[in-house]
């Protein structure tokens, strides 16, 4: 068993990680690490441009000793863990904490998957195939890899680009589907950077959002999942069981678009599964990765697993249905933990489908995508001529989110939103709209979408079902108006207190409770951190 946290605390001697060290570090010198190199001439294109791709991930460590500060540069992120306003300062200790504690768990996960993580070899790979799709069509670009929160960092992809000479840059996150936790987070950072550097900001781009709905993702997750369904015995009696990556609940009730963007996912893929002939699979979507102890995004994978075994389900195929190449949460995870609880649960058959990785129609459909948004790039607001810009000097603000997120909120009591969460967690919630046309199937969100949301969602779905045009979808933006708006339609959720204490068991009283709790944990760690003695274990000695 791993130690208690006490004596850990205790025992741990904390250092913190250098700002040159931790999050968004450009010093890596590592060549495994580092973008690929183009050794040949790079001219621009018969309009001038040298096109640039920037491919967006997470990042992970590569050797077992790049665990502790990987998972510190992933809690330093205000994006993962948000603290409040009083207490960001805090947030490279907590970081630091949560890091030495979950790091020999961590480590033991990636010793069992070869002693690292392959997603930057697997994200390289995509970048070079890539590359070659793109000059296939034409297009002499270079596509450049910037990680969040491990090597190499996305203040390295972005040096190179400048140093090359980059004029238009598509911004492609390989999140299929839109969070503010992933996509959002990288966006954030390439932000700081384009507001810090006048040349950065001058530069045309584009961002592409989200990117679920391509009908190249679809089919080539489609055809996975049926070459892996056709492996077992009756293909018929197999539960597809769709595992994502969770995100916090208050992340979707402040308008985070990734659980509609998550459920309208997996209900394109099964359109095209049962156009495949396995119309009579039933289909489970359920979220995985949940930590800390906040509300997550329901129902969890492990629990799911569980209730259909108890159902009588017998063969599962799992699809990870968020990652769009191997890492921990696919070969560890899924897997191996959830393989083992399934067997546990009476589900004696069990298989995986592989992620995409470099499947050529999923690069293909990448590099198709790329040229669709390439006449959109433009500099940011501030640079862009006038007629370029909208109200508030934003070029297409209203939009560049895209329309599932542009988000309208109504005002309700606490009565209200407590149904609406509740009824989140059940995936249940219906989509309120203005539009006169009936959106069938909408995706169930607490972020009630707005008319233009719907007729686009209508129409997306009408093009791809008459195999047209797959540069529909949300509009692409620059990086200040994607944020911007998403920014401007955030909600503010309701304050969790009343400002009665009320005595008993009641809400506000537990919540109070536990509130003084978590300050009183944050200040021991705090004490420990700033003076390497275990308070908790030298309190415990004297008592």
């Amino acid at each position: 068993m791993p130690p208690s946290s006490s004596s850990l605390l205790a025992s741990t001697s904390f250092a913190f990680t250098p700002p040159s060290e931790g999050l968004g570090s450009s010093s890596s010198t590592s060549s495994s690490s580092s973008p690929p190199v183009q050794q040949r001439p790079w001219l621009p294109d018969e309009q001038g441009r040298k096109v640039g791709v920037l491919l967006l991930n997470l990042g992970g460590p590569e050797t077992l000793e790049d665990v502790q500060p990987f998972l510190y540069n992933l809690f330093a992120d205000d994006s993962i863990i948000r603290l409040p306003a009083a207490a960001r300062f805090l947030q490279r200790p907590l970081a630091q904490l949560i890091s030495t504690l979950r790091a020999p768990k961590s480590a033991e996960g990636y010793r069992a998957i070869g002693g690292g993580s392959p997603l930057l070899r697997i994200t390289m790979e995509q970048a070079t195939a890539l590359e070659k799709a793109l000059a296939s069509r034409g297009t002499d670009a270079r596509v450049y890899v910037g990680m969040r929160y491990w090597k190499p960092f996305m203040e390295d992809a972005v040096a190179n680009l400048r140093s090359d000479g980059v004029t238009d840059l598509i911004v492609l996150p390989l999140y299929p589907q839109f969070s503010i936790s992933t996509s959002g987070s990288s966006l954030r950072l390439l932000e700081a950077m384009m507001d810090a550097d006048p040349a950065l900001a001058g530069m045309r781009h584009a961002v592409v959002s989200s990117w679920y709905w391509r009908r190249g993702y679809l089919d080539a997750m489609a055809d996975l999942i049926t070459k892996e369904l056709d492996k077992f015995a009756d293909p018929s009696s197999v539960e597809i069981f769709f595992s994502a990556h969770g995100v916090p609940v208050s992340y979707v009730l402040e308008g985070d678009p990734y659980q509609a963007e998550m459920e309208d996912c997996v209900r394109l893929i099964m359109d095209r599964v049962k156009e495949r002939g396995y119309g009579a699979n039933g289909h489970t979507l359920a979220y995985q990765s949940r930590v800390g102890p906040v509300e997550w995004l329901t129902p969890y994978t492990d629990e799911k697993i569980r209730e259909l075994g108890k159902e009588g389900t017998k063969a599962m195929l799992a699809v990870p249905v968020s990652f769009v190449s191997e890492h921990i949460e696919t070969l560890e995870e899924i897997d191996v933990e959830y393989r083992e609880l399934a067997e546990a649960s009476g589900i004696t058959q069990w298989r995986r489908v592989p992620a995409l990785n470099t499947d050529a129609r999923f690069i293909g459909d990448l590099a198709d995508l790329v040229l669709d948004k390439l006449p959109a790039c433009a500099p940011r607001p501030g640079w862009a001529p006038a007629q370029l810009l909208g109200e508030g000097g934003a070029v297409g603000a209203a939009s560049a989110v895209g329309a599932s997120m542009v988000m309208s909120l109504e005002d309700e009591d606490d009565e209200a939103f407590e149904e609406r969460r509740r009824r989140a967690n059940a995936g249940s919630v219906s989509v309120s709209t203005s539009s006169t046309t009936s959106v069938e199937q909408m995706p169930a969100t607490p972020a009630l979408a707005t008319s233009a949301s719907a007729s686009a969602s209508q129409q997306r779905a009408t093009t791809l079902e008459d195999g047209e045009g797959d540069a529909l979808g949300p509009p692409t933006g620059t990086v200040q108006a994607l944020l911007k708006t998403y920014d401007r339609d955030r909600r503010v959720l309701p304050p969790p207190l009343s400002p009665f204490f009320g005595w008993g068991f009641n809400k506000n009283a537990e919540t109070i409770n536990g509130r003084v709790a978590m300050v009183a944990i944050i200040s021991i760690a705090v004490i420990e951190i700033l003076t390497g003695q275990g308070v908790l274990a030298r309190f415990l000695s004297i008592g």
